[in-house]
This record gives C-alpha cells, sequence and structure tokens, in this order.
C-alpha cells in the first residue's frame, strides 16, 4: 500500500508526501507530461536540476505502439529506457483513446480502436493495460477508464460509469494476479467519472473506496464544460475521497485551475499546457501571460519574470527569446518550455509552503489575480 502522510490542513487545502520506489514526492504537486518518454523540449538532467520536477507522467497508449514493450522491457522498464531516476505515473491511455472518437469501439470487455500512427487495430481490455504498466514499470499505474464528452446525456454518463466501475474491478483483479517485473513496488489508482452528474460521481467514488486503491483521481472534467461547473465538481468529489490517500486531478490545467483545486483538496495535478504553451511563445509569469513574439520585446533585455530562477530568466532576456521565435529557432522552445515547468513547480511549492504555514487562503487571494492576468497582446 502506498504510504501517503498529510502533513497540515488549511480548511481543505492539503500538503503532505507520499514516498514511492524511485523518490518520495511532496505535495500538492504539479507533474510535467512526459507521453513518450520525454517531456518536450527539456532534457531529463534539466527537470531534475531546474526545473525541480519530482514526478512525472507518461502514456500507456503511446508507449505501447512506440516503442512498444519488448524494447521496453528489453531496456528494464522506462526509467532505464529514458534515464529518469525520480517517479513516473502512467495514465491508461483511456483520454487518448476516447478522443479518437470515430476511430474506437466500446465493449464490456474493453475498448478496441485504431492506431493514430498507422490505422493498425488494436484491443485494450484492463487486463492488457495492467499488464503494459508492468512492462513499463511506472511506480503508479492508473486504471482504464472511459473518459465521458462534455456535453453527455445523463444515460450515457450513467453507462460508462458502469463500465468504468466494471473495469476497475478486472483492473485490480488484474494488478493483484501480477508482479512487477523491475523489482520495485507500483501502485494502482483508480479513477472516479460521472460527468456533470453528482449521484453518478458519489456512486463511482464509494465503488472504487470498496476495491481499495493506492490513491484516487478525478476523471472526466476539463473537457469542455464551464469552469465554474469544474471547479463545483471537484468541491464535491473530494468530498468523497478518503483522506488518507493522494487525491488526483487528471488534465487540469491553468496556473488559476490549480490553485482553486488546491483549496478544494486536490493533491496532484498535470497537464500539457506549460508546454505546449511554451512552444508557442506564452509564457507564464507571477504577473500574468507574456506573448515573446510581441514586438514590445524587441528591445527588452531584462528577464521574462525578475523574480524567477530559472536558468531561462537567469542567463537570458525577453529580446532574446522573442529573437529566438521570430527565427524559428530550436532552442526557443527549450527555454520556453523551462521557464513554464519551472514556474508551476514554484506555484505548487509555494502553495505547500503556504498550506504549511496556515496562510495559504491569504496567499492565494493575493496572487490569484496577478497570476490570472492575461498579459498577451496582438501580436506586430
Amino acid at each position: 500500500m502506498l504510504k501517503f502522510v498529510l502533513e497540515a490542513k488549511e480548511k481543505k487545502a492539503r500538503a503532505g508526501y507520499f514516498e514511492t520506489a524511485h523518490g518520495v514526492v511532496q505535495t500538492p504537486i504539479f507533474m510535467p507530461v512526459g507521453t513518450q518518454g520525454t517531456v518536450k523540449a527539456v532534457n531529463q538532467d534539466v527537470l531534475v536540476k531546474d526545473v525541480k520536477a519530482q514526478i512525472i507522467l507518461g502514456n500507456t497508449y503511446h508507449l505501447y505502439l512506440r516503442p512498444g514493450t519488448q524494447i521496453l522491457e528489453e531496456a528494464g522498464g522506462l526509467h532505464r529506457f529514458m534515464n529518469w531516476t525520480k517517479p513516473i505515473l502512467t495514465d491508461s491511455g483511456g483520454f487518448q483513446v476516447f478522443s479518437l472518437s470515430e476511430l474506437r469501439k466500446l465493449k464490456k470487455e474493453g475498448v478496441e480502436f485504431r492506431s493514430h500512427l498507422d490505422g493498425s487495430k488494436h484491443f485494450f481490455t484492463p487486463e492488457k493495460v495492467i499488464s503494459i504498466e508492468r512492462s513499463i514499470g511506472s511506480d503508479i499505474m492508473m486504471v482504464l477508464d472511459e473518459c465521458t464528452p462534455f456535453p453527455c446525456e445523463y444515460e450515457y454518463a450513467k453507462k460508462s460509469k458502469e463500465l468504468t466501475s466494471a473495469w476497475a474491478i478486472l483492473n485490480k483483479e488484474a494488478f493483484v494476479a501480477s508482479n512487477p517485473l523491475y523489482g520495485h513496488e507500483q501502485f494502482l489508482f483508480g479513477i472516479i467519472q460521472g460527468s456533470v452528474y453528482k449521484d453518478l460521481r458519489e456512486a463511482s467514488a464509494a465503488h472504487l473506496q470498496k476495491l481499495d486503491f493506492d490513491g484516487y483521481a478525478i476523471g472526466g472534467l476539463a473537457v469542455g464544460e464551464p469552469v465554474e461547473t469544474m471547479y463545483e465538481l471537484v468541491d464535491f468529489t473530494t468530498e468523497l475521497m478518503p483522506e488518507d490517500k493522494p487525491r488526483y486531478l487528471m488534465g487540469v490545467g491553468r496556473p488559476e485551475n490549480i490553485l482553486e483545486g488546491i483549496e478544494r483538496g486536490v493533491d496532484m495535478f498535470d497537464c500539457v499546457m506549460p508546454t505546449r504553451n511554451a512552444r508557442n511563445a506564452y509564457l507564464f509569469t507571477w504577473n500574468g501571460v507574456l506573448s515573446m513574439r510581441n514586438n514590445k520585446y524587441k528591445n527588452d533585455f531584462t528577464p521574462v519574470d525578475q523574480t524567477c530562477s530559472c536558468s531561462t530568466c537567469t542567463n537570458y532576456t525577453r529580446a532574446y527569446l522573442r529573437h529566438l521565435f521570430i527565427a524559428k529557432e530550436i532552442l526557443a522552445l527549450e527555454l520556453a518550455s523551462i521557464h513554464n515547468l519551472h514556474f508551476y513547480l514554484e506555484l505548487v511549492t509555494e502553495a505547500r509552503k503556504n498550506i504549511l504555514t496556515g496562510t495559504f487562503s491569504e496567499w492565494k487571494e493575493q496572487i490569484l489575480p496577478k497570476i490570472s492576468q492575461q498579459k498577451t497582446i496582438m501580436e506586430n
């Protein structure tokens, strides 16, 4: 069983830590997304030393398609394959299969889909997903689930929740019946579904707790619903989750979304936003978002964020980053990604510090208007 220690609470906001074979993770935490065994544009040494990443996320669907389980097993697992010594969490691939839309068919036994790479046909069962995640060797494995779209009719959401619940049983049975391949303990998280319907989320949470997972995730949000609805459902769902196990809000989100999630009792977050926005020249700062292609930075020789200690802000200027983006130099993607990831990790680190000192609510109210500020203007 995953050891999770709750160190402090301020109302619902929580600070704690959990232990894995590859290290301790302090919460609340943001997990950079390394879908295919890499966090885009950032190498592993920089992730540790500069970004201060404690845990990253990989994706079962993508790693299954390439490089494939045979290569991963020959390499000794994803940690050795990508030279990463800290913890890894793997999503089951349920969201990626969901996003294939017309290329998938849901069945009681699992989901049939066609690869986005070559159109080849594949079939994921709960048991197969556990087997793939054993081959990957991730520290935390997610169960196979169905992520419902928004909007979603109640009857469809109910059937989907029931399917996810049935798969959860098979996931847990397959997990218990199998063993890790690489000598380190792995843990399994359940995923609460139910779309925007509270009674379905309540039933999903109750069912999963009976199966006694190592942690629990809130799935099926940040798929197009109004942000107020997302916050309401997160607040509602965390009330249904065990106090003594990690709580993970999947695929969320903007800095302000993370702070709102922390306030509502969430411990773990992941999102492609910091790296995706970085590759499009949008940088997060403690005073809002900057567009580094903007002409006003042409002669601006100050750091992206003067309060930031990342290597990008320490060594380079806004003018230089703008030049790199305008010139379409690859270095622009690296420097921007380092900064954005550093900002996200610093954000959750500061949140943790303030929870421990009982000042989170006050701190959040002070910085939320600043980081939410949209400083981007039309490029010249």
